[in-house]
């Protein structure tokens, strides 16, 4: 049986912690910045973990389940 692939897009954007969470980036914080105000760009800018509701999804892609 063949092994199982990490989800390439999914590598790229979620790392672990120590404790075992998921960080992952907020999003909108690439371009059209100019009409978000700059409290809303300030804090896009610090990482987040990942919501318990989500959690399984992002660990399947990461192969981790």
């Amino acid at each position: 049986m063949p092994k199982i692939k990490t989800n390439s897009g999914a590598k790229k954007r979620f790392t672990l912690t120590g404790t075992g969470k998921i960080k992952r980036k907020h999003a909108f914080h690439s371009h059209i910045l100019t009409k978000k105000t700059k409290k809303q760009k300030r804090n896009l800018v610090h990482s987040a973990i990942v919501e318990s509701a989500n959690m399984d999804q992002v660990k399947e892609l990461l192969c981790m389940k």
